[in-house]
């Protein structure tokens, strides 16, 4: 545990709004990006991530509006996903502001493009995120979903983030849909698997609920702590999570 953990609160938009939902579906309104995202840097975050939930699904770009308003505001690291397809909507949304972009349903769809994206923009600044639901018949137990989590694709999960790993991407966002604003706890085997099958630093997301899920998402092997609900609602604030996780022995920036 010498890695020092990085807390990453998320900002999922549609519409140009930050929203909320439980297993991908019931969305909520949770407020303005750009307040949102100035007062989480305010409280201590160490990065952001900015994922526009329905690009994919309606066939667009990202909102590179809103990447610039936020870009201009706030002072820590932010990633942003949604509607990155290829190079071009990838260079866009960095040209816009973001430090990094992540891309899910494209990259399954297409692998080549990870290669492309790590040629152009160099590994540091491409996340893969692999939305994932349980499937015993799979060998990991685990299935990737595409589309926003609404399209199953058969795939082992954990063997898709080995491909991954094997391209050069250093940090992958694995999201458990049975987890996803259930405030149950992370998925912990997700997190187990893909941190012993690959080099790549996991990013824990998808249920975070109290303290104790995210330490337990450190003792699983997650350097970055995602969360969305708690944090948007104040059921947890980020110096309080700092502190506990410091009480627990864990290496906070």
């Amino acid at each position: 545990m010498s890695q020092s953990i990085r807390i990453m609160p998320c900002l999922d938009m549609q519409n140009g709004r930050v929203v909320k939902g439980v297993h991908f579906v019931d969305i909520k309104d949770a407020g303005d990006p750009v307040e949102s995202a100035v007062a989480y840097c305010n409280a201590g975050a160490d990065e952001l991530a900015l994922l526009d939930i329905t690009a994919t699904i309606e066939g667009r770009g990202t909102m590179l509006d809103v990447v610039r308003r936020v870009a201009d505001a706030v002072s820590v690291p932010f990633t942003v996903g949604g509607g990155i397809s290829d190079v071009a909507s990838a260079a866009a949304v960095l040209k816009a502001g973001a430090d990094k972009i992540s891309t899910s349903s494209a990259a399954f769809r297409r692998p080549e493009v990870i290669a492309e994206m790590v040629r152009e923009f160099g590994p540091q600044r491409v996340t893969v995120a692999i939305d994932v639901d349980r499937n015993p018949a799979l060998p990991s137990g685990y299935e990737v979903f595409i589309d926003g989590g609404r399209t199953a694709t058969g795939t082992d999960a954990v063997e898709w983030a080995r491909v991954v790993d094997g391209m050069g991407i250093p940090v992958i966002l694995p999201t458990s849909k049975a987890g996803d604003g259930a405030k149950t706890g992370y998925d912990l085997p997700v997190i187990r698997a893909m941190k012993a099958a690959t080099n790549a630093e996991i990013v824990a997301s998808g249920g975070a609920g109290t303290l104790e899920h995210f330490y337990e998402a450190v003792e699983a092997g997650a350097t970055v702590l995602l969360a969305a609900s708690v944090f948007h609602f104040h059921m947890i604030d980020i110096p309080e999570l700092k502190a506990y996780l410091k009480s627990r022995g864990v290496n906070v920036l």
